[in-house]
């Protein structure tokens, strides 16, 4: 679907975990304005996240509302609508398309222990060499097998199963769709780009293989934005509405990943680490042993992100940072973690680099990412009484990039160039360090909600505002990357040397890991 002309602002909808957020583009990829408002979700026992899907329509307009408010020309400027959202989860519709029951968010965990059995079965070989993705609760595969094994009266009244963004979509044009990447790791064949049955099968979802919805390619195919949705919003019917990639894809186009240039990598560096490379085919595809990671098609024909996500980043920084506000605190001191982050690089460009080793497995639930241990946890190993504060945060830093380069090396060769973004993307020190690490040049893309930028980028394309991606990429992303940062060839050389001892050290603990948890669990017991 073409646009009219005089139309030059497109809108990028990101409906993320944490907030809904709207972005108005001019065509050169210029940001006009954005209104963001936050998500709501609930938990409950038995590791139950779910979200209300009337309430996340109801948002999203209100966040659309408020983007028409703050550009007043919106209206009679707008050439597209473009939508992406948080991935996994499972988003169930009736027949007259109202919701059958609340949302699974990909923070559910309900379907653990299924996801278990099959990773200990023969099943799970098979299964991660047509998906290219490891099997893991917060897809919608094993979702759809717990609610079958659990709530069959739920999928009963289904006729179809979204995701966030393909709900959204649904209710802006009508059309029941999702895009080729989430199709792919839910329940599909990468190869194929599109849902596949012995998947299904093997999974234990034959019978749901009628509620996966057509894919469609939001690059190549457009839908208007229909009546009720342009008078509740204040927009233009019949303005070409078009289904973004799945946000981490969207984030990547963003960023930087998509590059004439070979060797490419993109890190997104927030509370996770996500982790890409683009393989130019199906062939080029590297699948590891632990079966791990994901592999979703990219935008752009015939090629995939292939992802590794290491479960806690800035969450670590976070963790050392609050023991220090503690002690403060303890004194009558109060600081704010702004506050001491103000001179973070400073101090930890002053530490001797290498001094320590940390493990960043910080989070709760252990790691995904480049090797599944529900069990890991955070480490520091070879401190001494010289050891200072700093030391330790340097060694925390490291320790990310450490991480950074375990999970590229399960997806092939090191990147020569890496686009950094996310909330830590501005550490000049971590940059620093993730380059010596990963011995290649770093660029920091300044461009604040790349998510929504890379839908928007999508629909720019299916619009015929640029001819393919690669002249869109040239005049969205280009302008927001910051000159390489070439790597120190001594920090190089000595993090070269000091890889191994992380990873031998990493593979050591694992029987600890799951002695501790043992213990642990024991105790709440008594």
């Amino acid at each position: 679907m073409s646009i009219l002309p005089g139309r030059d602002v497109i809108i990028g909808i990101d409906a993320g975990t944490s907030l809904i957020k709207t972005v108005a583009f001019t065509r050169d990829g210029r940001q006009l304005g954005e209104y963001a408002l936050p998500n709501s979700y609930t938990t409950s026992a038995g590791g139950h996240v779910e979200q209300d899907m009337a309430r996340t329509w109801n948002d999203t307009i209100a966040a659309l509302r408020g983007l028409v408010v703050a550009i007043p020309d919106l209206a009679s400027r707008l050439a597209a609508i473009a939508v992406t959202g948080q991935g996994d989860g499972t988003w169930l519709i009736d027949d007259d398309g109202r919701p059958v029951a609340p949302a699974l968010l990909w923070l559910d965990s309900r379907a653990a222990g299924l996801v278990e059995r099959i990773r200990d079965s023969e099943r799970n070989a098979a299964l991660y060499r047509r998906t290219g993705s490891g099997l893991n609760a917060c897809q919608q595969g094993p979702q759809l097998a717990w609610l079958q094994a659990h709530a069959p009266e739920t999928l009963s009244r289904a006729r179809t199963a979204f995701h966030c963004k393909d709900w959204l979509y649904f209710l802006l044009t009508g059309e029941r769709a999702t895009d080729p990447s989430e199709a792919t790791f839910s329940c599909g064949d990468f190869r194929k780009r599109r849902f596949d049955a012995e998947t299904a099968r093997l999974i234990g979802i034959a019978d749901c293989m009628p509620l996966f919805p057509d894919v469609v390619d939001g690059v190549v195919t457009t839908h208007p934005l229909n009546a009720a949705a342009a008078r509740e919003i204040g927009l233009p019917q019949g303005v070409p509405v078009s289904l973004g990639y799945v946000d981490v894809i969207c984030n990547a186009l963003g960023a930087g990943l998509y590059d004439p240039a070979p060797d490419v990598g993109c890190t997104i560096i927030g509370s996770t680490g996500m982790h890409m490379r683009l393989a130019p085919s199906a062939d080029a595809v590297v699948l590891n042993a632990e079966a791990t990671g994901y592999t979703m098609p990219f935008p752009v024909s015939g090629h995939y992100a292939q992802m590794q996500s290491n479960m806690a980043a800035t969450l670590n920084i976070d963790w050392l940072l609050d023991l220090a506000r503690d002690l403060l605190a303890a004194e009558g001191i109060a600081r704010s973690r702004a506050d001491l982050i103000g001179r973070l690089d400073e101090r930890v460009m002053q530490a001797q680099p290498g001094e320590l080793l940390f493990h960043p497995f910080i989070s709760d639930a252990g790691e995904r990412g480049p090797f599944v241990a529900h069990e890991a946890c955070a480490q520091f190993l070879g401190l001494r009484t010289r050891h200072g504060y700093w030391d330790l945060m340097r060694a925390v830093m490291e320790g990310l990039a450490f991480a950074a380069r375990d999970c590229y090396a399960a997806m092939g060769a090191l990147p020569r160039d890496l686009r950094i973004t996310g909330g830590a993307a501005r550490s000049r020190a971590l940059g620093a360090i993730l380059g010596a690490v990963l011995e290649c040049n770093v660029r920091v893309c300044s461009r604040g909600e790349a998510g929504a930028a890379g839908a928007a980028m999508i629909a720019a394309v299916a619009t015929g505002l640029y001819p393919d991606m690669t002249a869109c990429a040239d005049a969205w992303v280009r302008p927001y990357l910051a000159t390489p940062q070439t790597p120190d060839a001594a920090l190089a050389s000595h993090y070269g040397r000091l890889f191994p001892a992380y990873l031998n050290a990493r593979l050591a603990a694992r029987p600890v890991w799951k002695q501790l948890a043992a213990v642990r669990a024991g105790a709440g017991h008594a």
